[in-house]
């Protein structure tokens, strides 16, 4: 059984005491892939240079939300740059996120709507971030990209509406570690309902662990629990959840 990992930090610094070792167990623990995600200009520049130490090792290069401070349109010139990077398969992760107070609306929008244009630019998927911000980003994204490039709607964490929309411009669902939880009702209905077809395994790692792993350190070798999960959801056999989010996320990446 092989897995694909569409989205974790390893360069985050839970992982400084033991990255290598635990990157070096993955192939023999079936993760074929992993595709370590961009959120600052500093970690992007980074990512870059992490991915040529491991074979299965790819990366993606954006700006989080979170992390716009200071950004300026030079910052996006050297994005553009670093995605002709090898081994860099998507623009992202990027979006909006208002999940706390002081946030700036307008310049969250700002840099994901260059981001998306970036991504058309260089015909490249995108990776999305939305927390606690579903009608804008909705709206930007039917606006600035409505799936002219592939893409993934990170840690989906709206209702099945909200999903299809997606799914009806063309976008993959990416399902972690919450859909394990006993109260994560909405995401278990957004997979029952969202065809396997088009959705990919991810973890967030370091975060969001998934039961019986929840409030630890997240990593991909526990990928499987939500394999799992999801075949439960979906009446399937595991063996068939990872075979078919593998190919997805193949065909979302372009690889």
């Amino acid at each position: 059984m092989r897995i694909f990992e569409t989205h974790a930090h390893y360069d985050d610094d839970a992982f400084d005491d033991d990255r290598e070792q635990l990157l070096n167990e993955m192939h023999k623990e079936g993760i074929d892939y992993i595709v370590n995600i961009g959120c600052s200009m500093e970690n992007s520049r980074h990512i870059v240079d992490m991915v040529k130490e491991y074979d299965f090792l790819y990366g993606t290069v954006g700006v989080h939300p979170s992390d716009i401070d200071g950004l300026t349109d030079a910052d996006m010139q050297e994005l553009e740059k670093l995605a002709q990077a090898k081994k860099i398969l998507a623009i992202g992760e990027m979006g909006l996120d208002y999940h706390y107070d002081n946030v700036v609306k307008e310049e969250q929008a700002k840099w994901f709507v260059a981001q998306l244009e970036i991504a058309k630019r260089c015909d490249m998927p995108v990776v999305i971030h939305s927390r606690d911000a579903a009608k804008d980003t909705l709206d930007i994204v039917k606006a600035h990209h409505n799936g002219v490039t592939p893409g993934i709607i990170h840690c989906f964490s709206y209702g099945v509406e909200m999903a299809k929309c997606y799914l009806d411009m063309g976008y993959y669902i990416g399902v972690g570690g919450v859909v394990t939880f006993k109260n994560a009702k909405k995401l278990k209905e957004v997979v029952e309902y969202t065809p396997l077809e088009r959705i990919v395994l991810e973890t967030d790692a370091p975060y969001l662990a998934p039961t019986p792993y929840r409030g630890k350190r997240n990593c991909s070798l526990y990928l499987r629990h939500v394999a799992e999960e999801i075949a439960t959801l979906k009446g399937v056999s595991v063996e068939e959840v990872c075979a078919v989010t593998y190919e997805n996320a193949k065909t979302v990446y372009k690889m």
